[in-house]
């Protein structure tokens, strides 16, 4: 009642509905924010986007009929609904980037460091905001043309669903990419994230919207029909036979109401039961895994602080301990080790470097294949590589870093900010981003590779799982993070993992350093800031998922679908 503006029932004033309206909103973003760790409520994803739903639908229906020949306008108070909802959910789930203060040791004072990080912190949240804000406005728009469609709730499910994932596509494309809604169900509700092999994140994605909208539309035509109900027993007290027969009338439609809005919350607890029961069923299969296929894998978690890791402490600490793990692990008789990212931080296609490092020296006295993080160079500059040793000493394969950290990695717009806040990176050269269609070819065959922040762009995984990947590493350093965003950063590995079908070795500096199964089953996660050598069995596979095969198919077939509900519309007006 409060959400369909009928403030005067209430007795609420405008200015106060609205304030109660925006803070509703806000509520919605923060019950989505709490799905993800550290909290990972992750059921409340399926309801949380309701509040804004029922709000943006009901806004629309309020203000536009004003004035109906500007499709495109709508006042700040609009705006404020999904522009809080959005700073709710991205603004907490990633209020881990705080963990980057202090960066005093990249020579960064306190305060600039401080500020860094809170600007950092806000940028990142209004920009996820601001694809919840796009959402609503494109949405708005698009149910103002189909105020007469005969199914018209379902038409709103179609259109909003299939813009949230058009806009998670897009902005997926850029650099700043982490909180799709896909990801709230990572790693708990494995069901529902198999549907990642059907379309990527984007079938996630669409069935958590999909759901919400089914509930919202619900609980609108539900009390759309009680407030019926109610009006037309207000207007029969009046008079006395007539008003008898309206007042019965009214309580018929407002038990109507109550009973049709019991009814319409079957449509979306069924689509949720549906979703699960597809997601279950390839959860469920069996994993066929010929002994031929396996491979040991030993991974060792070095646990340098980065406040220690570019100075000559960090330096020695972290070869003796990346040797002397190397050496447990071949005794052990694996097939290969794995090391998270820039473990050994120097230049590794510089021969003569190499060459002097007990690391090195151990590989070609032990012969076991190594995936050493380090760096790569690249005409001028240097990039962020995971590099694939043989038995000879000799580089059989490199994977460069393909999405760069924003201030971390790179400066975006360095010819302005270059100056300001060059001092972030603690290298003398500048990171370049590797090809986003580069392959990893090892001595057991091609591999999947992702370095930390990669792991959040499916596409990267799904790319090297079509040109023949049969097992997937991903390497990476948390070291200057919060445990959440360990425990979220896993939960992308795990989202990967399942979409390409893929066995994962995951090595990290801090944790979470893991083994998974293509199911997302964890088979082995380490501790956080531990030394820790672990090896597993894994198997290579060479199955390719509906997802591997056409890519994210759904989000332009929902496009299609929602853009022909809206030609009708268009061709009246």
């Amino acid at each position: 009642m409060i959400l369909l503006n009928k403030y005067k029932l209430l007795q609420i004033e405008p200015r106060n509905y609205q304030k109660l309206s925006w803070s509703i909103a806000f509520l919605g973003g923060v019950l989505m924010a709490l799905t993800t760790a550290p909290v990972n409520a992750w059921p409340l994803a399926w309801i949380a986007l309701v509040p804004l739903w029922i709000l943006v639908v009901s806004y629309k229906r309020q203000k536009i009929a004003e004035k109906p020949q500007k499709f495109f306008w709508f006042p700040f108070s609009f705006f404020l609904l999904p522009l809080l909802w959005g700073i709710g959910y991205h603004g907490l789930a990633l209020s881990w980037i705080m963990g980057i203060h202090p960066m005093t040791w990249l020579g960064v004072p306190w305060w600039p460091s401080l500020a860094i990080a809170l600007f950092c912190w806000v940028f990142i949240t209004l920009w996820g905001a601001a694809l919840v804000t796009v959402w609503a406005w494109l949405f708005a728009i698009a149910i103002s043309l189909i105020s007469n469609s005969p199914f018209l709730r379902v038409t709103r499910v179609l259109i909003g669903t299939a813009l949230w994932c058009a806009l998670e596509s897009f902005w997926s494309q850029g650099s700043l990419w982490w909180t799709s809604l896909s990801y709230t169900q990572s790693p708990y509700n494995l069901p529902i994230l198999h549907l990642g092999q059907l379309s990527g994140p984007t079938a996630v994605t669409a069935a958590i919207v999909a759901v919400n909208g089914l509930i919202a539309e619900g609980w609108i035509e539900g009390r759309r029909k009680k407030e019926e109900g109610r009006r037309k027993r207000e207007e029969g007290r009046g008079k006395k036979e007539e008003g008898r027969r309206k007042k019965e009338e009214g309580i018929g439609k407002e038990e109507e109401g109550i009973g049709r809005n019991l009814v319409g919350y079957i449509w979306p607890v069924g689509l949720c039961l549906v979703l699960h029961i597809v997601g279950w069923s390839l959860y469920d299969r069996p994993l066929i895994q010929p002994p031929e296929t396996a491979l040991k894998i030993g991974i060792i978690q070095g646990n340098i602080p980065n406040e220690i890791k570019f100075d000559s402490a960090g330096w020695r600490r972290a070869l003796e301990g990346y040797t002397s793990g190397y050496k447990q692990l071949a005794d052990l008789k694996v097939d290969a080790v794995l090391t998270p990212e820039t473990a050994l931080p120097f230049i590794w296609t510089n021969e003569y470097q190499r060459s002097s490092l007990a690391f090195y020296q151990a590989i070609l006295d032990r012969g076991v294949v190594a995936w050493i993080g380090g760096f790569g160079q690249q005409d001028n500059s240097i990039t962020n590589s995971l590099l694939a040793i043989d038995s000879t000493g000799e580089i059989v394969g490199r994977y460069d870093k393909t999405k760069l950290v924003p201030l971390g990695e790179y400066i975006p717009f360095y010819e302005i900010l270059g100056g300001i806040i060059n001092r972030l990176s603690p290298l003398d050269a500048h990171l370049v981003p590797g090809n986003p269609k580069q392959l990893f070819d090892t001595p057991f065959g091609r591999a999947i590779v992702g370095i930390c922040y990669d792991s959040a762009f499916a596409e990267i995984f799904r790319y090297q799982a079509a040109n023949g990947g049969e097992f997937m590493l991903t390497a990476s350093n948390n070291a200057h993070y919060k445990p959440a965003m360990l425990a979220q950063h896993h939960a992308l590995d795990v989202m990967r993992a399942i979409e390409t079908d893929r066995w994962a070795a995951i090595a990290t500096n801090t944790g979470y350093s893991a083994f998974v199964n293509p199911r997302g089953e964890t088979i082995w996660m380490s501790g956080i800031n531990t030394y820790e050598v672990k090896d597993a069995v894994i198997y290579r596979r060479q199955t390719k998922t509906l997802y591997v095969r056409w890519g994210d198919w759904l989000m332009p077939l929902l496009l299609i679908l929602a853009g022909l509900t809206l030609i009708p519309a268009i061709r009246k007006s």
